[in-house]
């Protein structure tokens, strides 16, 4: 075995999905606004996999056009597959590209598909002497395996197992690992859309196999069987064969096993990093030129064991090593290396600040500035207890100045308290990467920032909403340059990482220097880019003065009612107990409810609700909370399923953790505002979410009681927009019969339910009210006839006809949406009331589901972006009336269109009118805003 040559066959579009997949959470858009995750997960996947095992041959194996003989056999077949994600689309050409610079074989073949591709090599190569890794997650591969092929396939959470015969043997519990072939005849495979033999599933298709061993045997021996088992088997004994052919991997693809082709040889350095550079793939870069460049000696890698599973990433040679050392194993440096600029490469003059004159000399400099770029470096990342440790300066590039911070108390604040001109200072341009951490530390040291702000993670933020705005992407982005990483001075996070206190002064200066340095580089680039987006006007009038605005919010904080929610969680524990009783008795017997696979067996295999159940990639049956809902009109289970998670999850994610979230030095829960996650310009909240608190359901409603005023002095104000979508839909499209409707301060619901349904409005019933209110918020939405009937007591058609009456009835609104979508396809994204753009790359796709989907945020976009700039608009003014007017009460949380505030009870009437005033004046629309407010001893109350 060891002396043997070995192949690794890659999976490609298996890969591929993966890598995506992978990214899905958190999907990788670089500058240029294309969705590079699947790119970039398929060369982790192969780098790591050249990395570890050092392959003497290597291919990369595609489908191409499907498999025309199984469509033949089978029209069904795989026709249940959705559609390919357009970024994956994108990608197959992109990684072709670099394949090629790599040097590394493309296989491929019209008509086949890539697991014929791979079997058809790995049959060749082992009949050469060849050992065969097929490099797949895909089960069906295992039919292939042999003495001299084995399946590498990638597990999750890192690293990789290597299948020979005695794995597959146990994992499907067959003798022969071509009785995996029979075993998916028999069970089937929904991703594939094989039907295989009704009824049978893997657990008795593992019964059949280890009785008849193959689906012949079986399928001869029908008269064995009894009951229904017997019936459906018999009754489908040629759809049985059919699948066992569907299933088989075929052995005879026009392709051929060429060693010498298939050999790794040095790629194409220089071409792979100009690819990578296009892309924006920093990391990728380097981490593509050092597997190509360094010694063996470092890793000491071992050829992969192939009876042994590897499964962690220390395991089979996880080090770095040159692929093409000489006999002599010194290694060959690449021809040409890809090099990005570091501290170390760029001329600079970084500079701690002593005590004495030269802090004196440094201050009379730094007031002499007219902008000038500052980063605190302190000892945690949450502001309200990390402590100084020094303050960075810079105002010119490649030069910049560190004042270290005492760590005694008193001495800080002495040292801090020589800054305060600077931080006060009107005409000083303060500039900074996410501004509101630092002024939420400089405050406990009673410092105001006063001036203009410029905040490069903002700035980047309304230039690409979409991509990622750390400091160290963006370095490496705009300005091919890498920033020293924090875990090279602290270490890696957890108990023995050190805090910047630990790090020694000079290494604490060339870091925290970098950063001031680099920002204001990036603040020369952006302005102007953010000028040429035309959104320097949203930028400096809004977002940058919501920066105060919301640090303001965060340090103040809102007071907790821990009691209650004790309580409360105790009633929750109840009703969820009460709720699984329900369950059990419907299911006749216990089960883990919150186990998809579980619950999915009992309500689709023993209840069977179902005719054909979906299931999921992984072949265990569907049970997301979409296809649950659609179900749960006809199934009381299915309704107490979901109301059992919607507890499950209340009680954890908010019931029980809100007290943990509690701030021990201020007694009170902080949330954090985050202005550069949602692309439409949506605040989002954060430790804890306040937005996502479900207010739909009594429960849920009941978890706003525990939020109360600071004492008996202070009550909550709930300000709350009415309506304010609708409003800005209506304007914006000059659909006058909504305009009046609103401007005659009609309900708007009732107003369309009349319209709509052809009936005095007088005459409108509650039915009828609620469906046109469902309509009025889903047509901005895109609601479908499906969506719609789901949502309501409608049929499908009678869910069409509504929604045809609609746009009939308002056919104003129905052109602005085509104009949004056709300015969308036109110019690649739309923009708010206040031109805040949404860039929507998808607009032009041809693939159908994505391009809807681009399409309805060309509608939805503006009319939620416009929303979420003009409540921005509305906080600002009021924060600065309550500052000038030296108020007691406090501006607390927003949340979406709310704003909720701890009033100082003898304030309350004066805030009441200036409140309304600010937020129904903070923009003028064709349409008037309108504010609803209550107060109340607790927020449920005060909404």
């Amino acid at each position: 075995m060891s002396d043997q040559k070995r192949v690794f066959l890659v999976d490609a579009y298996a890969l591929i999905f993966r890598g995506y997949y992978a990214f899905i959470k958190n999907p990788r858009i670089n500058s240029k606004g294309v969705d590079t995750s699947a790119i970039m997960g398929f060369m982790n996947s192969l780098l790591d996999v050249i990395k570890r095992e050092r392959p003497d041959h290597l291919a990369v194996c595609f489908d191409k056009g499907g498999s025309a003989d199984r469509v033949e056999l089978f029209e069904a077949y795989k026709a249940n597959r959705d559609a390919t994600p357009e970024a994956i689309k994108v990608a197959v050409p992109y990684i072709q590209e670099i394949l090629k610079a790599m040097h590394i074989p493309i296989m491929v073949k019209e008509g086949y598909e890539a697991d014929d591709v791979i079997g058809t090599l790995s049959k060749q190569a082992e009949k050469e002497g060849y050992t065969t890794f097929m490099v797949t997650p895909d089960k069906d591969f295992a039919q292939l395996v042999s003495e001299n092929i084995f399946m590498y396939r990638p597990v999750f959470g890192g690293g990789y197992e290597t299948w020979g015969i005695p794995e597959v043997q146990k994992k499907f519990e067959v003798e022969d690992p071509l009785q995996v072939i029979d075993y998916l005849g028999m069970m089937g495979d929904a991703s594939d859309n094989i039907p295989g033999l009704p009824g049978v599933g893997e657990k008795t298709a593992k019964k059949f196999l280890a009785k008849y061993g193959s689906m012949e045997n079986l399928l001869a021996n029908t008269h064995e069987l009894k009951g229904k088992m017997k019936e459906k088997i018999e009754a489908n004994k040629e759809l049985g064969l059919l699948s066992k052919q569907l299933a088989t991997i075929m052995l005879d693809v026009p392709v051929t096993f060429n060693a010498k082709d298939f050999e790794l040889s040095e790629p194409d350095i220089p071409k792979v990093t100009e690819i990578f550079q296009d892309l924006e793939f920093r990391r990728l870069i380097d981490n593509f030129v050092k597997t190509f460049s360094v010694d063996t000696s470092e890793s000491g890698a071992a050829a992969p064991e192939t009876k042994k599973a590897t499964t962690t990433s220390e395991e089979a040679g996880a080090g770095q090593f040159n692929l093409f050392a000489t006999a002599d194993n010194s290694a060959q440096a690449p021809s040409t290396t890809y090099t990005r600029n570091t501290l170390a490469t760029t001329a600079h003059f970084y500079q701690s600040v002593a005590p004495g004159m030269a802090t004196t000399l440094f201050l009379k400099q730094l007031m002499a500035q007219t902008c000038v770029c500052f980063d605190t470096e302190t000892t945690g990342l949450n502001p309200l207890t990390a402590t100084l440790v020094g303050i960075a300066f810079s105002w010119e590039v490649n030069k910049g100045f560190y004042l270290p911070i005492p760590e005694d108390q008193d001495e800080a604040q002495a040292v801090v308290e020589l800054l305060r001109p600077f931080f006060e200072a009107e005409h000083i341009e303060k500039v900074g990467q996410n501004l509101k951490y630092d002024i939420k530390v400089l405050d406990k040291y009673g410092i105001k920032v006063a001036g203009h702000l410029f905040d490069t993670m903002l700035a980047h933020y309304l230039i690409n909403p979409d991509m990622r705005h750390n400091m160290d992407v963006l370095a490496e982005t705009y300005l091919n340059y890498t920033p020293i990483a924090i875990t090279e001075l602290l270490g890696k996070k957890g108990k023995n990482q050190l805090t910047m206190r630990d790090v020694p002064l000079e290494q604490q200066t060339e870091y925290a220097v970098e950063d001031a340095d680099i920002t204001l580089q990036l603040k020369q680039h952006f302005e102007t880019e953010l000028s040429s987006a035309k959104t320097a006007e949203l930028f400096r009038d809004i977002e940058i003065p919501l920066v105060r605005v919301l640090a303001a919010m965060e340090l103040e904080g809102i007071n907790l009612d821990e009691g209650f929610l004790k309580s409360l969680s105790a009633d929750l524990d109840a009703d969820i107990l009460a709720l699984e009783t329900k369950i059990y008795e419907v299911a006749g017997e216990t089960f883990n409810i919150a186990s998809p696979k579980q619950l999915g067996i009992i309500l689709f295999e023993k209840l069977k609700l179902v005719d054909k159940p979906k299931k999921t990639k992984t072949g265990q049956y569907a049970t997301s909370e979409d296809i649950l809902s659609y179900l749960a009109k006809d199934h009381d289970i299915i309704q107490h399923v979901l109301d059992y998670r919607g507890l499950s999850k209340l009680k954890s994610t908010y019931i029980d953790a809100l007290p943990t979230q509690i701030e021990p030095s201020t007694g009170r829960v902080h949330t954090d505002y985050m202005q550069t996650v949602a692309a439409t310009g949506r605040l989002s909240s954060n430790n804890p979410n306040l937005q996502n608190i479900p207010i739909r359901t009594e429960r849920g409603r009941q978890v706003r009681k525990a939020f109360i005023p600071r004492n008996d002095d202070y009550i909550l104000l709930a300000a709350d927009y009415s309506q304010i979508e609708l409003r800005i839909i209506a304007a914006l499209s000059q659909e006058e019969t909504m305009i009046s409707a609103f401007k005659n301060g009609e309900d708007i619901h009732a107003s369309t339910a009349s319209k709509v349904f052809n009936v005095p409005l007088e005459a409108v019933t509650r039915e009828q009210r609620s469906q046109a209110k469902t309509v009025n918020f889903g047509i901005i939405y895109g609601v479908s006839a499906f969506g719609l009937s789901n949502q309501t007591n409608l049929s499908r058609g009678e869910a069409k006809g509504l929604i045809d009456t609609y746009y009939e009835t308002y056919p104003k609104l129905k052109a602005y949406m085509s104009r949004q979508i056709d300015f969308a396809r036109d110019h690649g994204y739309v923009q708010t009331v206040l031109g805040r753009r949404r860039y929507l790359k998808d607009i032009n796709s041809r693939n159908g589901v994505v391009r809807g989907a681009a399409e309805r945020n060309a509608v939805n976009a503006p009319i939620q972006g416009s929303a979420a700039d003009i409540i921005k608009i509305a906080m600002i003014a009021i924060y600065k009336a309550l500052e000038a007017g030296n108020y007691k009460s406090k501006m607390l949380l927003q949340v979406h269109d709310e704003l909720v505030f701890d009033i100082y009870k003898p304030e309350l009437d004066a805030l009441k009118v200036l409140i309304k005033k600010e937020m129904e004046g903070a923009f003028t629309l064709d349409v008037p805003l309108d504010v609803e407010m209550d107060t109340g001893i607790n927020w449920l109350e005060a909404h």
